[in-house]
């Protein structure tokens, strides 16, 4: 039995609340299970120096948690002055992953930048940042197609994100904190609507682990990310053709 009751093959409640902040261009609030993360999408008409003249648009992420996200309150990194490596770490995932959503030449010499923000951590704050982050991102593209439709659909796929653990050699999808502190061996893994995969970021953090169980966690986090992108279609207006499918 899990600390929460689920079994081990079952994700924890998700509500995605698309248009939380009025004034972005995107926006998208997650809550799963305890963990709460606010993802903002801006639209800038310029792309960083190493973009331009390429014809491609560009996908950056930024990640920070407030203080009292987790247990014990934590200094601002803008305080201390410099960002921490777990923060350069995961922002680099989820910016990456969502690039790979899109056809970056279809999106024009644009950037849009997602900030993601932890208010409230119980484990999976960056796969929760990624499947916020895509909802967040489809609204941005959405008030570029608003002004300058696009002669074809800029994206390749929907995009979601799940957490799998191996606790003892048992698979356990969508780990809350007190799971993923103790987990054995731990897989944050990203994919399209098109069953391609995007990301397998995986470590055996305390045993190490065979192919018939990596087999195993991609399995599981199929049917996790499945039910991840039916939530998600809930949240799109009827009749969007931003897609390629």
């Amino acid at each position: 039995m899990r600390p929460d009751g689920r079994k081990q093959d079952e994700i924890r409640p998700i509500h995605l609340e698309m248009g939380y902040n009025r004034w972005a261009e995107g926006s998208c609030l997650i809550e799963q299970g305890n963990t709460r993360v606010l993802v903002t999408a801006t639209v800038e008409e310029k792309v960083p120096p190493f973009v331009r003249g390429s014809g491609q648009g560009w996908i950056q992420a930024e990640y920070a948690m407030l203080p009292r996200a987790t247990h014990d309150r934590t200094h601002r990194e803008s305080v201390r002055g410099k960002q921490q490596g777990r923060s350069i770490e995961i922002q680099r995932l989820i910016g990456r992953s969502l690039r790979a959503s899109l056809y970056l030449h279809r999106l024009g010499e644009r950037s849009i930048i997602l900030d993601c923000d932890v208010l409230q951590a119980d484990g999976g704050t960056r796969t929760a940042a990624i499947t916020a982050g895509f909802m967040a991102l489809w609204q941005a593209v959405d008030a570029i197609h608003q002004k300058t439709p696009f002669d074809k659909p800029p994206f390749r796929g929907r995009m979601a994100a799940v957490s799998v653990g191996l606790k003892a050699g048992q698979s356990l999808l969508d780990l809350s904190y007190h799971e993923d502190v103790d987990i054995d061996v731990d897989f944050n893994l990203v994919r399209l609507s098109t069953g391609d995969w995007v990301e397998l970021q995986g470590t055996g953090e305390h045993q190490a682990f065979s192919r018939p169980k990596l087999d195993e966690i991609l399995d599981l986090a199929s049917l996790g990310l499945d039910e991840i992108d039916l939530i998600q279609q809930e949240g799109f207006p009827k009749g969007a053709k931003l897609i390629d499918e």
